[in-house]
């Protein structure tokens, strides 16, 4: 059997909120099983994989993995920033065109 961790349950707040869904039988049985094979509740089991799920999706999303050599590459280029191409200097132009500062 395979170490369960229940995260959710160390959240420190009352658990007063609710979801429902439908879902298909299929996923329902693996659910139970993989609960079973845990020894948790399908509903302790669930909450959790949910859980995990969000706090993974999160993290993607607010933490960007760079490469040691990718890093020294955006430092150098904050530090030796390329002389700006003529696209660039239109996009500003437009940019100022278009929105007015205080």
């Amino acid at each position: 059997m395979l170490a369960f961790e229940d995260k959710a349950a160390k959240v420190p707040e009352r658990a007063t909120e609710r979801m429902n869904f439908r879902m298909r039988p299929q996923v329902k049985n693996a659910i139970q099983r993989a609960a079973a094979l845990v020894g948790v509740d399908d509903s302790v089991f669930a909450i959790n994989a949910l859980y995990n799920a969000a706090l993974a999706t999160i993290s993607t999303h607010e933490h960007t993995k760079v490469t040691a050599r990718d890093f020294a590459a955006i430092l150098d280029a904050l530090d030796n920033p390329p002389e700006p191409t003529d696209m660039m200097r239109t996009a500003v132009e437009g940019y100022k065109r278009r929105v007015k500062s205080l």
